[in-house]
């Protein structure tokens, strides 16, 4: 009895924790872990990039009584805002590069960009505005994956590696194409998140990403080579995972393959996409005769500032290929890297554009990224803000002063 009295003078044992307060808990680690995580400072630090060289071009833009608007879905972007609104088939006022009607012309552009557009126009924003949010949800992908690329190269001491890789990519040259009506930053959203699956040993992503690339850029052929070469050495060598491996070098040529052969099949001709990139922009394969032509005459000739530091851009794009095959960087990464640059100076047409045309290679920046990664934040903080605001004003003069860089 006594025992039972002392049971009831003792003070009541805590209630638990009531439910609700667990998703608080949990939200709080969330948030923790973010505060931690480079991701949303790569996202920032992108955003802020990409926000000052668009503002850059706006006030260029102004100066020249044209648009913000007018720039970003200039060229090849009201291509992409018509067949986001029209489809293939009834895509009015189709010419050729002779001023020709060509009703196969709009076949040269892959489909799943304007598709993407397509899709947010269906919750309500108008096609402009749909397809510069593409763009921009695209490049925080893209920001994202370069953080897990700077991880693979170096380490020690990635997250910094990647952060820098972010700020050098985003402010590169040309690189108003990611804020643009353009698929560049759809494109190298797949591509490095591709490249993250080969180097992680992810062959599904790899797959999956590769695939989705090659609907999206003619580019993505040098990425389908790279992601199958790398899955079948797995396969070959009996690699724990190589029937992921194998899916991978499946899924991965099914993209591009696929609407080449669509394309193929709707003209008649194998080299079907091919002629229509001949017809339509004087573009093809000529081995870089053209490239060593352009070069050759800007360097030894009385060219712009402009003309003459697009050949050295693409120059020293060269030799860093050069630098990440000599030093540790993956061959993956350096093999993807010298297959895009070889096939942009190798296609003839538009000098003036080789540089957007190897904003996909970003392996190039691989061994920048590392360098500067090792040295103090103010040299690494300095170096970057140089090459920013070198790339803003190339981008913001090339969409406002030269007519054929884009």
């Amino acid at each position: 009895m006594l025992r039972e009295v002392d049971d009831l003078d003792q003070p009541a044992a805590p209630e638990k924790a009531p439910v609700q307060g667990r998703p608080a808990r949990v939200f709080e680690r969330v948030l923790d872990r973010l505060a931690w995580s480079p991701y949303p400072r790569a996202i920032v630090l992108y955003l802020v990039i990409r926000t000052a060289s668009v503002q850059l071009l706006d006030l260029l833009a102004a100066r020249r009584g044209v648009t913000l608007t007018d720039r970003l879905t200039a060229w090849d972007g009201q291509w992409y805002l018509r067949l986001a609104v029209h489809g293939y088939a009834d895509l009015p006022g189709t010419l050729d590069a002779a001023r020709q009607p060509y009703p196969d012309a709009p076949m040269a552009f892959f489909p799943l960009y304007p598709k993407l557009v397509g899709a947010v126009m269906w919750l309500g924003p108008d096609v402009v505005t749909a397809a510069l949010t593409v763009s921009v949800l695209a490049g925080l992908v893209l920001a994202c994956g370069l953080v897990r690329i700077g991880r693979a190269v170096s380490p020690d001491r990635g997250d910094r590696t990647g952060l820098v890789l972010v700020a050098l990519w985003a402010g590169a040259p040309m690189a108003i194409v990611f804020s643009m009506a353009y698929t560049e930053a759809v494109f190298c959203a797949f591509a490095v998140w591709a490249l993250v699956g080969v180097l992680e040993r992810r062959w599904l992503l790899a797959g999956l990403c590769a695939f989705a690339a090659g609907l999206s850029r003619s580019t993505a052929v040098v990425l389908v080579a790279v992601v199958v070469v790398a899955a079948l050495i797995v396969v070959f060598r009996r690699g724990e995972k190589r029937w992921w491996a194998l899916s991978g070098a499946v899924i991965a040529p099914l993209g591009v393959a696929g609407y080449l052969g669509f394309v193929a099949y709707r003209t008649g001709s194998w080299t079907g996409w091919q002629d229509i990139e001949l017809r339509g922009w004087n573009t093809e394969f000529d081995f870089g005769a053209e490239t060593v032509d352009s070069v050759v005459a800007r360097l030894t000739g009385d060219e712009s500032v402009f003309s003459t530091l697009t050949v050295l851009l693409l120059l020293g794009a060269v030799a860093l290929v050069l630098v990440a095959a000599f030093t540790r960087v993956p061959w993956p990464l350096t093999l993807y890297g010298a297959g895009v640059l070889l096939l942009a100076i190798g296609t003839r047409g538009l000098p003036d554009a080789k540089i957007r045309f190897i904003l996909p290679a970003f392996p190039v920046l691989v061994p920048i990224a590392i360098g500067l990664s090792k040295r103090r934040t103010v040299t690494a903080v300095a170096a970057a803000v140089a090459w920013v605001v070198l790339g803003a004003w190339f981008s913001a003069h090339a969409l406002t002063a030269w007519r054929y860089a884009i």
